[in-house]
């Protein structure tokens, strides 16, 4: 991971065409597969993607509208794409001392 790299707050799970899934965390990886690893031929969404992403890298465009274009991309070249799930982290909640009531 580059030091660049904008990561998003929740991943993006995207079914190849073969079959597989793969996840994407940031803006950087997202940009890497739509220039090097792209399936199919080039779309407006595609193009609208690649854009987006380098403005997110550069930071003039919102990570969160990078994301939104990479899975518009992703769904323009049949490919499904889904935000993981919020990852919950089991929290623990300091013991609160139980109160006496005081007799007057």
């Amino acid at each position: 991971m580059p030091l660049n790299d904008v990561l998003w707050t929740r991943p993006v799970t995207v079914r190849l065409q073969c079959g597989l899934e793969r996840t994407f965390t940031g803006v950087y990886d997202a940009l890497d597969f739509l220039e090097n690893e792209w399936p199919l031929g080039h779309g407006e969404r595609h193009q609208r993607a690649v854009n987006t992403c380098r403005g997110a890298l550069n930071r003039v465009i919102a990570p969160l509208i990078a994301r939104e274009a990479f899975m518009a991309a992703c769904v323009e070249a049949g490919m499904q794409a889904v935000l993981a799930p919020w990852q919950v982290q089991a929290t623990r909640r300091p013991v609160r001392p139980t109160r006496v009531a005081a007799l007057r």
